[in-house]
């Protein structure tokens, strides 16, 4: 069941983001495990796209919020104003109030402004004045940073980066994908016509069902071992928390299930290392003096702890 619907929503992406189905794939892992997206990437790669297209074929609404640095907490979450018909306060929602909001370059607003979020985030609810309102169910945050452009940018807090369940890079397109994406978009964009695969109630069904995907205890010993290890390693100076091994869990499970199992391999966790960890950890600056990155030295981690037999992993 997971599977079908995964391929549908891929091939449905996949007619708007052209030659990204490994990017893709890792955001439909995000979305059966409602959590968010931190795409970091150069402007112009299609991550407003990708964002739009993924909303679309949920069949959810969709807004987009471009940070600035004069962009205030109230700006988000939703106001209370005066109407003068009634005689009373009355609520105005904020952009939060929607099932796919796209936090276009995150890291421009003010702390205060970033850390509006983070309730948003974690217990998909916002607070205006006191009174606690819930947000939309399915919620996803997917939030854009430039990597390159740094100056007049509030870097985001471990807090907060803690809150991305993955982060994803898309790239440049190969010749051939570059070409593909002309021919696209030559007469029209093709978001224009691109209809929804799936809706938010089968969506949360869907999201049920990720949770019967068997763990093996080898397979939840070796995320454990995985996570452990980054706290371990001398070139790592803030390892990866509990709730990475909670990540790491629930993402190895959602992409199991995608790839059309009911149970979860050692290769489902090695895969989404990279996507899931690497934004969780602060490299040492001897690390840093060396050249060393923080995927080179996740990757030195996931190679010093030996995976399960996946005949083991799989009982």
């Amino acid at each position: 069941m997971i599977q079908a619907a995964a391929e549908r929503l891929l091939r449905n992406v996949g007619r708007v983001v052209v030659g990204k189905s490994d990017v893709v794939e890792l955001v439909l892992v995000a979305v059966l495990c409602e959590g968010h997206v931190l795409a970091e990437d150069v402007p112009g790669i299609g991550k407003t796209t990708l964002a739009k297209a993924v909303a679309r074929s949920l069949g959810c609404s969709f807004r987009r919020i471009q940070f600035t640095p004069d962009l205030l907490p109230s700006d988000i979450t939703g106001i209370y104003f005066y109407n003068q018909k009634v005689g009373d306060f009355e609520y105005r929602p904020g952009p939060l109030q929607a099932q796919v909001v796209l936090a276009d370059e995150i890291n421009r607003a003010t702390p205060r402004t970033q850390s509006a979020l983070l309730e948003a985030m974690e217990e998909r609810q916002v607070t205006v004045e006191g009174e606690t309102r819930p947000l939309p169910r399915p919620f996803l945050v997917l939030a854009t940073q430039n990597p390159v452009e740094l100056e007049g940018t509030f870097p985001l807090p471990e807090a907060q980066l803690d809150r991305f369940l993955i982060r994803i890079n898309l790239g440049y397109p190969t010749e051939s994908e570059e070409h593909e994406i002309l021919l696209r978009h030559a007469a029209r964009s093709p978001l224009d016509s691109l209809q929804p695969a799936t809706t938010p109630d089968e969506l949360a069904r869907l999201q049920t069902a990720v949770h019967a995907v068997h763990v093996a205890a080898a397979v939840r010993e070796y995320i454990v071992r995985l996570v452990r290890a980054t706290r371990e390693q001398p070139l790592i100076e803030l390892g990866a928390s509990p709730r990475a091994s909670l990540a790491l869990y629930r993402t190895s499970q959602a992409l199991a299930a995608i790839r059309g199992r009911d149970f979860v391999l050692p290769d489902d966790v090695k895969h989404l290392t990279g996507p899931v960890l690497g934004h969780r950890l602060i490299i040492s600056p001897q690390a840093r003096l060396r050249g060393r990155t923080p995927a080179e030295v996740l990757a030195d981690v996931v190679e010093s702890v030996p995976a399960p037999v996946e005949a083991t992993a799989a009982q």
